[in-house]
């Protein structure tokens, strides 16, 4: 089990599920009700969310291992990682790079075969396996379909409100 000093919920689903536009929607949701919300995203994609030619990316570029990027409004930790063989992330430690003082939940995208409880993100149009019988950990099942799936409690994927209600109420019930 993923230990964390702040409570953590995933989303797991398989890609093209609408993991994203679903936490898209659930995340301003649960910041309106006061949650100091972290956000972790698993890609299999190699990523680049910096601007070639800037300073930031000339410099990062130029060989450093970890490159701070920082204004008054945010700043953006780098790290790189330059052994080829280099296996995916560790869900712990991306946890340990957060500042869990400023966070009252953690929202993960990914990770799906990690030890922490998750939402499973399940359109049945898509004919892909459930995840739920296989993953003791999943809590709750989101689907666009009325179905009779799983024996959990069955959220409407179509309905951010009543996703949000439901973390909402898992949170106080984690409190305890």
């Amino acid at each position: 089990m993923i230990t964390s000093p702040t409570p953590l919920i995933g989303f797991a689903g398989f890609s093209g599920s609408g993991k994203t536009t679903l936490l898209e929607k659930v995340i301003p949701l649960l910041k309106q009700r006061g949650i100091r919300l972290g956000l972790i995203k698993h890609s299999h994609h190699d990523i680049e969310p910096d601007v070639p030619g800037k300073d930031s990316y000339r410099l990062r570029h130029a060989g450093c291992g970890q490159t701070l990027l920082a204004t008054k409004s945010r700043h953006m930790l780098y790290f790189e990682y330059p052994e080829n063989e280099r296996k995916d992330p560790e869900l712990n430690e991306c946890l340990e790079q957060l500042d869990h003082s400023k966070l009252d939940l953690v929202l993960i995208e990914g990770f799906r075969e990690q030890a922490f409880p998750k939402i499973e993100i399940h359109r049945p149009s898509y004919n892909k396996p459930l995840l739920h019988p296989n993953d003791p950990y999943i809590i709750a099942f989101a689907t666009d379909a009325d179905t009779q799936l799983c024996p959990l409690p069955q959220l409407d994927i179509n309905d951010p409100e009543s996703i949000a209600q439901f973390i909402l109420t898992w949170l106080e019930k984690d409190d305890q």
